[in-house]
């Protein structure tokens, strides 16, 4: 099977600073965001988007790794802080591919017991597959393809790529 490269490094660059800059857009009455990523590649993200919109805004940036088994999802997830940090704050839930949407719902469903003051998911790829009632406030890109198709997310050294295999 032949591999279509759907977004470039300097395409998805473009796309995580538009999407920085809508995550500031909807918290400028905040003084503080979380940016939640789940690991491995939505951290990636996450730890991108964090260092742009400490560039573009005075918002105060925490970055926070969420970490989902994925062979045991129902067990709770881990995240790299505790509770309190993220208590009553603005959170976005960040992921590479939002492909069925288990990943993001088992992430999603960790913060449902602490109260935030808002809270928001950003992708850069949306499928548009999802099987739970999930979606993506933010996204880079919306991707419509078909079930057998994969939408793969490439790390290669500072390079990123997103590929249809």
């Amino acid at each position: 099977m032949e591999r279509s490269i759907i977004l470039t490094n300097s395409e998805i660059q473009h796309k995580i600073r538009r999407i920085a800059f809508q995550i500031y857009e909807n918290n400028t009455s905040e003084k503080e965001v979380i940016i939640a990523g789940i690991a491995n590649n939505g951290f990636l993200l996450a730890k991108k988007i964090k260092t742009i919109l400490e560039e573009i805004s005075p918002l105060k940036v925490t970055l926070c790794e969420v970490n989902i088994d994925k062979k045991n999802p129902l067990s709770s997830g881990k995240t790299s802080l505790p509770e309190e940090n993220y208590k009553n704050k603005s959170l976005v839930l960040i992921d590479d591919v939002l492909n069925s949407g288990t990943t993001l719902m088992y992430a999603v469903r960790h913060y449902l017991s602490v109260p935030l003051k808002q809270f928001n998911t950003a992708v850069l790829v949306d499928r548009n597959h999802k099987k739970y009632p999930v979606k993506a406030d933010f996204k880079g890109i919306s991707l419509s393809t078909s079930l057998q198709e994969h939408v793969a997310f490439e790390v290669k050294g500072n390079s990123f790529a997103v590929y249809l295999d």
